[in-house]
Parts: C-alpha cells; structure tokens; sequence
C-alpha cells in the first residue's frame, strides 16, 4: 500500500492518534497543525486523500477546503465536532466529499478512508499512457518512444488533464479550472501558448500530432489524422 494521506488538524493529540493508527493501515501520513501548513504539504507531496478539521485557526477548514480542491483532485474527509445539518452542508458545499463527526469510532474513520480512496483509485494512476506516448505521474515526465520529454509544472497539469480524458473535448473554461488557480476570462491567449508549448516538445522529432484544436470550443486528445 502506497496511498499517502494528510492530516491536517490542531488537536495534537487526536493528530498523533490518527497517525498512529493510519501508519499501523499501512498508510503514508503527513500531518500539519494549520490550514496555511496542510496547504503546502498538500502542493508538496499531492496526497491521496486529506483529513481535514473543520474549525482549524486563522484559516478554518472551508477555506482550507476550497484552497485543497485547486491543488487537486484529492478526496477530502472532513472532521468536525458540529453536527447540524447547515454545518454538514456548508462542509460539502466547500469540497468535502465525506463529513465525519467528533469524537468518531476509529473502526468507522478507516472504513470511510477505504471507500474514498476505491472511489478515486483510478484516478491515483502513476503511469498513464496514449498511442505512444506516456506520462509518469512519479517523475512527472513524458515520453514519446524512448525519447524522455521535460515538462514545467503548467505543462505536465494540462498533459495530465488531456491524458486523464482521451478523446474528449476539453473546453478552455474546463481546461482554466482545472489546470489555473483562478479565471483568466474568455480573452486571454495564455491556454494558446501553452498548448503550442507542449505541442512543440511532443512533436520536437517530427511525431505525429496528439492535441488537436476544436475552434470555437477547446483542445482534445485523439489519434493522429490519417
């Protein structure tokens, strides 16, 4: 088992619990006392799920969650003593996709922890491959045969997000809230020189084309033209 997980609660002594018993699962813990603290691990190591408190200081755990879910796609578990409905809805309103309540049985916490993470094995795919080319979620480097292609950060979120979705038309609206932490508006020509970016080192030694235009509407990843 190789999924890491990231605490991020103010309660040292529930923390140290969780990780205890989360480490004996055979789970990869990451653990932080703060929503500013959790926020950078979570950009550092890309956890596989998070386990976030609700009433966190400075920076509670809506806004922590909302932060979490442009970092990306990680299932989130949110911990929190309030049991009301409006506070159980306003948690999944700000991302959480499961909602666990204070003080909880550990038996019950890991068996949510196992049910969110089959829901997002697929998506947890390290290497992911298209005709011939392959994307390496570990090293976040592609290839093209045996030709190893260096990608920057921007580059490798939007060949992951194309790789994840052969053969469906991403819009640039979808494409900017998946790959930007926020909107560049309609206008902006960023998506377009990214796009010839990558397809430069994808075609650097005259291989075929794999991102195709659909004007007027985004980009897809399909088989070359005939």
């Amino acid at each position: 088992m190789d999924e890491r997980i990231l605490i991020i609660e103010d309660d040292e002594e529930i923390l140290r619990l969780l990780k205890r018993v989360l480490n004996y699962e055979g789970y990869i813990v990451d653990t932080a006392l703060t929503g500013k603290a959790g926020l950078t691990l979570a950009g550092e190591q890309r956890p596989d799920l998070v386990i976030l408190d609700l009433m966190l200081p400075k920076m509670d755990g809506l806004e922590v969650s909302r932060r979490l879910q442009k970092l990306g796609n990680q299932p989130i578990m949110m911990l929190t003593a309030k049991d009301t409905v409006a506070d159980r809805v306003k948690g999944l309103d700000a991302g959480a996709d499961d909602y666990l309540v204070k003080p909880f049985e550990v038996d019950e916490l890991l068996a949510r922890v196992r049910a969110l993470l089959r829901r997002t094995a697929a998506e947890r795919v390290k290497i992911l491959e298209f005709e011939d080319l392959i994307l390496d979620s570990s090293s976040r480097k592609a290839r093209r045969g045996d030709r190893e292609i260096e990608l920057t950060a921007k580059e490798y979120d939007l060949l992951d997000l194309f790789m994840r979705h052969p053969r469906q038309v991403m819009t640039r609206e979808v494409i900017f809230d998946r790959v930007w932490d926020y909107d560049f508006g309609g206008e902006s020509n960023v998506l377009d020189v990214y796009i010839r970016y990558l397809r430069q080192k994808l075609e650097e030694n005259n291989e075929s084309r794999l991102i195709y235009t659909v004007r007027g509407v985004g980009y897809v990843l399909r088989e070359p033209e005939a």
